[in-house]
């Protein structure tokens, strides 16, 4: 049975601090972040009720709105327990979490330095997309047309709605050719990242992965390596050219979304989904549980 659209659900949403009623959350249609992208959001997901480090999140949060020149009126204290209320207000334990702050509709053109700040928050019901099994077949990945942006033309760093443009066409494409996501290179041609996730790789018993200067570092991206750390593995942060690919072993990529989900293919390239990706995955899966 599918889904009702998101603007059609029941529950709560907190908006500009208060609880309404999900179908009442609304903007006007002549909002500045409709029309210049002038949002921010943060993709979180609370397991057993508890949001997955809810305040790195909100932190960042604050930090986008800051490259986006704009202040969003909630210290990360409120926006915590904003978010801890929505998802208990709900009635939710394993589910996402997705605050977003824009322009509002004071100003209609480029410059709005006056438009109020709006923030929302929506949380719903998404389980764990692929139990272990499953996810150590491997997903296949195309290899994105579009690339990431050089840092100095675009706030690279924010968790910016307009940024993720090119996500969604590479993603379309992708699905239109039988891949599940795309790995996208940077504006130089080296690997990036993928749509929504960021990428890791296997050679020789060590991690390596994109250093993340033009894309987001993810909180996901950052726990993966924590984690790794732990199991005494070494973490490579270096320039990977595409045509290293046939080199290396594993692959995984990870975010709020993907958690931690082994690749078997991207494009041309195969990759054998073994243990280090086992061990992560069950690495990750206790520490988004922990009390």
């Amino acid at each position: 049975m599918s889904l009702p659209p998101f603007d059609q659900r029941d529950g709560f949403i907190w908006m500009n601090g208060a609880l309404v009623p999900w179908k009442e959350a609304k903007l006007h249609v002549l909002s500045h972040g409709l029309h210049y992208a002038s949002a921010v959001f943060e993709g979180e997901r609370a397991y057993g009720g508890k949001i997955f480090k809810s305040r790195e999140h909100s932190e960042r949060f604050l930090k986008s709105g800051e490259i986006l020149d704009f202040k969003i009126p909630y210290s990360v204290d409120e926006l915590c327990a904003a978010k801890q209320l929505v998802v208990d207000k709900n009635g939710f334990k394993d589910c996402y979490v997705r605050p977003v702050a824009w322009r509002g509709s004071e100003m209609m053109a480029v410059a709005a330095q006056n438009s109020t700040i709006n923030v929302a928050i929506a949380t719903w019901d998404w389980p764990s997309m692929f139990d272990v099994a499953t996810k150590m077949k491997g997903i296949k990945l195309d290899i994105a047309e579009y690339r990431r942006p050089d840092p100095k033309t675009a706030p690279c760093m924010a968790k910016a709605a307009g940024l993720y443009m090119i996500c969604t066409l590479s993603k379309h494409r992708a699905e239109r050719r039988g891949y599940a996501d795309a790995m996208m290179l940077d504006w130089q041609g080296r690997v990036a990242e993928c749509t929504g996730a960021n990428i890791f790789f296997t050679k020789d018993g060590e991690l390596h992965t994109p250093i993340a200067d033009c894309f987001l570092d993810g909180i996901t991206r950052r726990t993966v390596i924590d984690l790794a750390k732990r199991r005494g593995l070494v973490v490579n942060e270096r320039r990977i050219m595409p045509e290293e690919l046939a080199s290396l072993e594993e692959c995984f990529i990870c975010g709020t979304g993907a958690e931690v989900t082994p690749v078997s293919e991207i494009g041309p390239y195969t990759f054998t989904p073994g243990k280090i990706s086992r061990m992560l995955i069950e690495d990750y899966t206790a520490e988004v549980h922990k009390g």
